[in-house]
């Protein structure tokens, strides 16, 4: 099982953090011990000072490929749901100054987070999903797919010019401005529209 991420995905997003806006998907990618377990707990990691949340509509891949054109993209994918894709950001902004990879930033054990799965249905796939992130009740993150840089038939298609896909592998398709800190106690809950799929404590 591979986790794909794409990121700087929503121009607000990458506006927020001094990015510019890509001309093709920026492409990561995380171990399969950085997804966290259903009902485990979820500890602040010990190497930052910095956690950051990033909330995101992550896509489940249900057939293997490579090479796949646009068109036929969106036979490869059939769930999605919310996760977060943590970030140890004092830890990414000293790597990238020295321009070094982000690895030890984005892709530490339990790093990303998946709520409970979504099946597409035909509706589904021709609606925008909206998404949000609350941190203690409040709302921190709202997003719509709409809004997004590159569509996910455009990246599932981009990813696999450079890596074949296999079943169960997931995409994380990007966040959307908000990102910010949270510290231990915190409550984060992610939302499909009203519907909440997933609800994180930190210990």
């Amino acid at each position: 099982m591979k986790i794909f991420c794409v990121g700087r995905n929503y121009a607000d997003h990458a506006k927020e953090l001094g990015n510019a806006v890509p001309e093709e998907p920026v492409i990561f990618m995380k171990p399969k011990t950085a997804l966290m377990q259903s009902n485990a707990p979820f500890y602040y990691p010990e190497f930052t000072n910095e956690l950051h949340y990033e909330a995101e509509v992550v896509l489940r891949i249900c057939k293997n490929g490579k090479y796949i054109d646009e068109g036929s993209a969106h036979k490869y994918y059939d769930a999605f749901t919310i996760g977060i894709d943590f970030t140890a950001r004092d830890v990414q902004a000293e790597l990238k100054k020295k321009g070094l990879p982000w690895e030890k930033a984005k892709a530490w054990d339990n790093s990303a987070i998946i709520g409970r799965w979504i099946p597409f249905t035909d509706e589904l796939r021709n609606a925008p999903i909206l998404f949000s992130l609350q941190k203690n009740k409040e709302t921190v993150q709202s997003g719509t797919t709409e809004d997004l840089i590159f569509p996910f038939d455009e990246i599932v298609s981009h990813i696999s010019q450079y890596f074949s896909l296999n079943i169960g592998d997931l995409i994380y398709t990007g966040t959307p401005a908000g990102v910010g800190e949270c510290v231990t106690d915190d409550v984060l809950e992610g939302f499909y529209g009203k519907e909440k799929v997933f609800a994180l404590e930190i210990k």
